[in-house]
């Protein structure tokens, strides 16, 4: 089961990853959140231990950022 998080809003997202390759061919790792938990692109995750879950107070946007 992914990691879910409900914003300020009551909406429920869930996280999920893809692995894209850079103009440079160097492949990395992205996180981000989508309103449906199956279908649609990459692959369901929980929440990695070295990143924590932002919410944008005027939108209810959700984003991941590392740990400091």
């Amino acid at each position: 089961m992914a990691y879910q998080h409900t914003n300020s809003k009551g909406i429920t997202y869930y996280l999920r990853q893809s692995e894209v390759t850079l103009r440079g061919g160097k492949k990395q790792t992205i996180y981000f959140f989508t309103k449906t938990e199956n279908g649609g692109k990459g692959t369901p995750v929980d929440l990695p231990a070295d990143r924590v879950v932002n919410e944008n107070p005027r939108n209810g946007f959700l984003t991941l950022s590392k740990k400091k």
